[in-house]
């Protein structure tokens, strides 16, 4: 039996969403509800999701926050945030803290159901103006990886932790390599990419497909 985690204030919103994930995954499925920040902290702190929809804007806090507990607890789980916010900067947040899929409230039900569906074959749920947006973004900053530049297989590996959201230690622990060893990465992979941050590590990850697995965990 999957377990999925619903976090949005609304009331209206979660009978909505409930319903959303139960046409998504039509098997067995238990919905757990939280409508603040501290429940979905509580929730991640004490189960084990295999899916989350989540919203951003809480009554005392940041779905962010919660995003970060649940990838913290577990990286085999799918989050999602559903939101109403469309902006740069929280969809590189939610990239940054290991979401596997940013989709706004705004869309038909239909759609989402297909978004979400999607999921279990390796297709980020992205509604179509915030794939935009990461296209956009491409654009704008690249990437700038040439021929002669692409990355190494490890250093994809390495990538695919960062667009998690893990730090160095989690990636360090999971590949079985050094502090330097990973920073040595790290460094290697901003160089190619043409970046300096996490949030736009994130962003490549998730464009080049490197966020649907997790290397090193069978």
């Amino acid at each position: 039996m999957m377990r999925a985690l619903i976090l949005e204030d609304l009331a209206e919103a979660r009978t909505w969403l409930h319903d959303i994930a139960q046409a998504s995954f039509p098997g067995p499925l238990q919905i757990d509800l939280a409508a603040t920040c501290q429940a979905g902290l509580s929730a991640a702190g004490q189960n084990d999701y295999d899916l989350a929809l989540i919203d951003l804007k809480l009554p005392d806090g940041s779905g962010i926050d919660v995003l970060r507990a649940l990838r913290t607890r577990s990286t085999r789980g799918l989050y999602v945030v559903t939101t109403v916010l469309g902006g740069d900067e929280n969809i590189v947040a939610a990239l940054s803290a290991g979401a596997d899929g940013y989709i706004l409230k705004e869309q038909p039900a239909e759609l989402v159901i297909l978004q979400l569906s999607q999921l279990s074959q390796g297709i980020p749920a992205l509604s179509p103006p915030v794939a935009r947006r990461i296209i956009e973004h491409f654009r704008r900053t690249g990437p700038a990886v040439g021929d002669e530049e692409v990355l190494t297989a490890r250093e994809s590996d390495v990538l695919a932790l960062l667009g998690r959201g893990m730090r160095n230690s989690d990636v360090s622990a999971l590949l079985g390599l050094s502090g330097n060893t990973v920073a040595t990465h790290i460094k290697s992979i901003y160089k190619k990419l043409g970046i300096s941050s996490r949030a736009e590590a994130a962003w490549h990850a998730t464009m080049l497909g490197l966020t649907s697995g997790v290397p090193g965990e069978s």
